[in-house]
């Protein structure tokens, strides 16, 4: 009987394990972690500065405006966004090389959604407050397939 409740436990424990182990795994390639190379998300109810960033299309180039913003290193941002053109843009914000990274990634689920991103469609508005707790030049782009090489990305700078 003994050894009946040891075996049980054991297998108990170990299906525990493993199930906690795979449900913070989250699929391959993420992190259930909100700190990011770029920083981290916000608290929208602390202070912040906006910044208004539009989104669009136009002549066949894709572009934010403005597509250069500087930061002090531990302030929060408020980016209101607002995609004037006729087509889906995105803004994530990354370092260059985890953009183009993740834009292989969004060839083969273009509907993926993170933290440190906000998908706004045609004529429509969002925001994304993030606090930068880390000096360097982060990016935000749009990274739905071809409109980053169309142009769409800018730089931020982080002092």
């Amino acid at each position: 009987m003994k050894n009946w409740r040891q075996t049980g436990i054991a297998l108990v424990s170990t299906v525990l394990l493993s199930v906690s182990a795979w449900a913070a795994a989250g699929p391959a390639g993420h992190s259930h972690d909100e700190t990011f190379s770029a920083g981290e998300l916000g608290n929208p109810k602390k202070r912040a500065r906006t910044v208004q960033i539009t989104m669009g299309e136009t002549d066949g180039k894709m572009m934010f405006v403005p597509n250069k913003v500087e930061v002090k290193k531990g302030k929060q941002i408020k980016f209101m966004l607002r995609n004037d053109g006729e087509l889906d843009h995105e803004f994530v914000l990354a370092t260059a090389q985890e953009n183009l990274e993740h834009a292989e990634m969004m060839k083969k689920n273009p509907e993926m959604r993170h933290a440190n991103a906000r998908r706004v469609a045609p004529k429509q508005t969002s925001e994304l407050v993030w606090k930068f707790t880390k000096p360097g030049e982060f990016e935000f782009a749009c990274l739905i397939p071809g409109h980053y090489q169309a142009g769409m990305h800018g730089l931020v700078m982080v002092k």
